[in-house]
């Protein structure tokens, strides 16, 4: 489970044994003493992975541009998300409406993966691009102004 649940660890697994049970959500939060909205987040994990949703994954998973189009292609055609994620292993209906807005505001370009990291500055040239020519004058500059600065 998440580091940033309120929930303790005898607090979900005893959750996870209501819904077992039976117990649906908030009856379970009422049970255990806690509020609702923590509980309701395990209760839906507990839905798609079971007795699974007591594990946190390790890492984050990556999906293919083309994973996440047919999803959500499948998704507005009338699927339920909760039925989508539960059938291919998403850790949460909630990614998989994500991925829907952002293909209805931008379109499918918005699947695809962003680079990492800081964007490249425009104007920077790259070190293998810069001609000899052009750095033997730089070097010739820097010394000019160790002579100047020295003498």
């Amino acid at each position: 489970m998440h580091a940033r649940s309120s929930l303790s660890e005898v607090q979900r697994e005893a959750a996870v044994a209501w819904f077992e049970k039976g117990i649906a959500d908030s009856a379970a939060a009422t049970l255990l003493g806690v509020s609702r909205p923590p509980v309701r987040i395990l209760y839906r994990r507990w839905k798609i992975h079971g007795r699974g949703a007591l594990v946190a994954k390790p890492t984050k998973q990556v999906y293919s541009f083309e994973f996440k189009l047919a999803l959500v292609e499948r998704f507005i055609a009338g699927e339920t998300a909760p039925d989508l994620a539960a059938e291919v292993g998403l850790s949460s209906p909630t990614l998989l409406k994500t991925w829907a807005r952002a293909y209805r505001r931008e379109g499918p370009d918005a699947l695809r993966s962003k680079p990492k990291g800081r964007p490249k500055a425009p104007g920077a040239a790259q070190p293998a691009e810069v001609s000899e020519l052009e750095r033997l004058r730089r070097e010739n500059e820097r010394l000019r102004a160790e002579v100047a600065y020295l003498g």
